[in-house]
């Protein structure tokens, strides 16, 4: 299927989740991160849940980066130039849900993207080779083509990957790992 079908595959699927599905997947795949090798890091990026779009809910993932004393970072979106800036997110900063049901920090220390060593992708679909498909905005992949090359990007996502994404392009970032609440894809590996 290509990009569009993926997406509306997924809106569709799930927008028929109900909340305790959620909250277990969430959870289950939460759990599943602390299996990987990739918590000697100090700045990690989470994107926060919108929860009008029924996505993954990160608190879990905030809590366990927080219990192990990282830098989480977070982004503020502009829908004029679609592009994220990203802040630390600390005790003292205050959020707000935008226009689109995200929350964004108010304020906050502006963390330039070239310390960023991991990031957490939302995704509505990813596929068998890493390749994965999102709103539609560019948001993420602007933002992953400006991290170094060794950032480690994982998707989080409540189902499995599918075969092919037709119509990838050369601009699209690819994952090096996804998470579901079953299993744990590692792609990228040489």
């Amino acid at each position: 299927m290509n990009k569009n079908e993926l997406r509306n595959k997924y809106k569709i699927l799930r927008e028929s989740l109900d909340e305790e599905t959620i909250i277990s997947n969430s959870l289950s795949i939460a759990n599943q991160l602390l299996k990987l090798n990739v918590w000697e890091y100090t700045y990690y990026h989470l994107f926060l849940s919108i929860v009008a779009k029924k996505e993954i809910d990160t608190e879990t993932v905030l809590q366990i980066l927080f219990a192990k004393n990282k830098e989480v970072v977070v982004s503020k979106s502009d829908f004029k130039t679609d592009i994220l800036s990203h802040f630390l997110l600390t005790d003292n900063t205050q959020l707000k849900i935008n226009n689109y049901g995200i929350p964004e920090p108010i304020n906050g220390l502006p963390v330039p993207e070239s310390m960023i060593e991991v990031v957490f992708v939302p995704l509505l679909a990813f596929d068998v080779y890493g390749n994965r498909v999102g709103y539609g905005k560019g948001f993420y992949d602007d933002f992953l083509s400006k991290c170094k090359p060794c950032t480690i990007k994982i998707g989080l996502s409540f189902y499995e990957a599918e075969d092919k994404i037709e119509g990838v392009y050369p601009g699209d970032i690819s994952l090096d790992y996804c998470i579901t609440p079953s299993k744990i894809y590692k792609f990228n590996e040489e």
